[in-house]
């Protein structure tokens, strides 16, 4: 199995954190501020350079004006949506 890094879910994932962040009107030298980090933090968080762990997730999220268990469900809703895409259709009877 592929690391997790170039797997299409981490994608999927890093999506939703810069779409939480921009939805929540902040930059990324905001975020990265509000987190103790200098500006390129965020960067690279969102560009997948940097791995974040669960307690990080959950410092973000708060600072994103959400909560884990949110950032979590919208994560799974958006791979059980690629998912019933990615279904063939049933054959023809």
């Amino acid at each position: 199995m592929a690391k997790a890094i170039y797997r299409p879910e981490y994608a999927a994932f890093l999506a939703i954190l810069k779409r939480r962040r921009v939805a929540a009107g902040l930059t990324q030298v905001e975020c990265s501020k509000a987190l103790g980090h200098p500006q390129s933090f965020m960067s690279d968080v969102e560009r997948g350079t940097r791995r974040l762990d669960i307690i990080q997730i959950r410092d973000l999220s708060a600072v994103l004006k959400t909560d884990l268990v949110s950032l979590i469900r919208e994560f799974e809703d958006s791979l059980n949506s690629v998912r019933k895409l990615d279904v063939p259709d049933a054959p023809a009877d």
